[in-house]
């Protein structure tokens, strides 16, 4: 081997590592600006009657925190009993009015803080890539101790109905009747996207870099923020503003068309016909292009947030919960 060819290699090994390097140090960008019309249908929900916040021990984790909403009266048995997951950025607190207004309806709702979010681990990361796949898991069994004849019904909100279509399509799915999915978010490559929304802000060069270095084993930067939220800044309390590249892939659906064929329970997919963030009339030629037994209901009317704040939407939302969709 020639002096020069190793001069050459060295020189093109110490290239890519200061295009990587400089790609992970100077490749983010400024938060975007928060967006009123995701803000707004919050201001009128009333949280005097917010659940107060209960843990569940997680084996070699922090405990998963949750809230419960229960019904009155009680409901029987056999009735369905919904696990939602929140959106992007938020948490159980998030999810008060729809969980409410299903409690209301002999429906009772158990929603746990996403690790990485609220009060479960440390806000916008996780230690490792599967801990929310185990969490799921095991707030699924608990919930399950608590009701052991009810029909357990997976409902994820945004970026959680991208992760519920995935854990459906996990082990953990098999104990579900139903997935409900409410304007999810199933990758930013889904025809469903609007390119112009500007809820959140990929740090793209520097998610490339880390990709890049996966590839060859290296995970040490794994747990830098890629993304960030178009936040109030006074909710910034409660809010998360960025994710890691840990939990920014662990949080959703890294492959829908695969998810939707190996989901174990059946799926309805719900949206608000004037949501902000998705394309709502391109859900239902996207699910039925892989799976057409799967009910898509346009909720008319209603933006991305109101589908977890307004009353509008909880009828069709009851419905999908116990199957009721399925018949039409």
């Amino acid at each position: 081997m020639s002096r020069m060819f190793v001069i050459v290699v060295c020189a093109l090994l110490f290239a890519i590592v200061a295009v990587l390097a400089a790609m992970i140090v100077l490749g983010t960008s400024d938060t975007p600006r928060p967006l009123a019309s995701l803000a707004k249908p919050f201001e009128s929900v009333d949280f005097s009657d917010l659940p107060p916040v209960e843990r569940i021990p997680a084996p070699d984790r922090t405990p998963i925190a949750f809230r419960a909403w229960h019904e009155t009266p009680p409901a029987p048995e056999l009735a369905p009993v919904v696990i939602a997951i929140h959106g992007s950025s938020a948490t159980s607190l998030t999810l008060h009015p729809l969980a409410r207004a299903l409690a209301a309806q002999g429906i009772p709702v158990y929603a746990p803080d996403i690790r990485g979010h609220g009060d479960t681990g440390s806000r916008g990361d996780i230690d490792y890539a599967g801990e929310i796949d185990d969490d799921i898991a095991d707030f699924t069994a608990a919930v399950a101790a608590r009701r052991p004849n009810a029909k357990l019904v997976l409902l994820g909100f945004s970026s959680g109905g991208g992760f519920a279509l995935h854990a459906a399509a996990l082990p953990v799915g098999k104990m579900f009747a139903r997935a409900v999915l409410l304007a999810p978010m199933l990758g930013v490559d889904a025809p469903t996207v609007n390119p112009r929304q500007a809820w959140a802000k990929p740090f793209i060069p520097r998610i490339i870099a880390i990709a890049l270095l996966n590839r060859i084993g290296i995970h040490v930067f794994d747990h830098l923020s890629v993304l960030a939220f178009a936040i109030p800044s006074d909710r910034a309390d409660f809010l998360t503003g960025r994710y890691s590249f840990m939990l920014m892939r662990a949080f959703g659906t890294a492959d829908y068309v695969a998810d939707l064929r190996n989901a174990a329970p059946a799926i309805s997919v719900l949206v608000g016909g004037k949501d902000e963030l998705f394309k709502a009339d391109k859900f239902a030629p996207t699910i039925a292009a892989v799976r057409p037994d799967i009910p898509v209901t346009i909720v008319p009317g209603l933006g991305h947030i109101e589908m977890t704040t307004s009353p509008e939407a909880v009828p069709a939302i009851a419905a999908a919960v116990r199957g009721a969709d399925r018949t039409r």
